[in-house]
């Protein structure tokens, strides 16, 4: 399925719904983020993303609870925080929602605005279409789900250059990519209910 006929599905479901949830869904470094952003440029005004790494738990937390290493798995994600979030997606017409910086690895609160104006949400994450509680709960959230599927190997070559790319040595960038990322993609593989379109690479 191209782009085009994916906004065809999005715009034709979105009809006489006050607010349109989205749901792409994929492991690290699968291009959620580059689909989800082409979207809403496509559908315009009406359109907005919403990422799922605006609920990462703040590091401190994360220090605390030995979580630090593992920052990215379902685990060190507030997944009750951003389920009530999208609970009041359909209901308030203006809200805010946290954002996650990468470059500074911390959230932004209240850094990302839904308004009256938009009908269709697009939500992005890693965790979306998790069958373990409590992502379990967001089943019912989503009028439509849609995940990408990308080869293993393809997902590691870009997660290392991603983590290149923010000033890790080769050395620390595979290992992180190793000892956690694919660890999370992985989970997310193996773990994830089916989605309603399933999206090749080249999307």
């Amino acid at each position: 399925m191209d782009i085009t006929k994916l906004l065809e599905l999005i715009t034709t479901r979105a009809k006489g719904r006050m607010r349109c949830l989205v749901a792409i869904a994929g492991p690290p470094a699968s291009g959620k983020t580059t689909l989800a952003s082409a979207l809403a440029a496509r559908l315009g005004p009406v359109a907005s993303v919403l990422p799922m790494d605006g609920f990462h738990l703040d590091n401190t937390e994360l220090r605390a609870r030995g979580l630090l290493e593992r920052k990215g798995a379902p685990e060190t994600f507030d997944a009750q925080g951003f389920a009530e979030l999208l609970a009041r997606v359909r209901t308030e017409p203006e809200l805010q929602f946290p954002t996650f910086d990468r470059q500074a690895d911390c959230t932004r609160p209240d850094a990302g605005q839904l308004s009256a104006h938009t009908r269709i949400v697009l939500v992005e994450g890693n965790y979306l279409l998790l069958r373990s509680p409590p992502w379990d709960s967001l089943e019912t959230l989503f009028d439509m789900t849609v995940a990408l599927e990308v080869a293993r190997d393809t997902l590691e070559r870009r997660l290392l250059a991603r983590w290149l790319q923010h000033g890790l040595s080769p050395q620390d960038a595979r290992a992180r990519v190793l000892n956690n990322d694919m660890k999370n993609a992985d989970f997310v593989t193996q773990n994830a209910r089916p989605a309603e379109i399933v999206l090749p690479p080249k999307h």
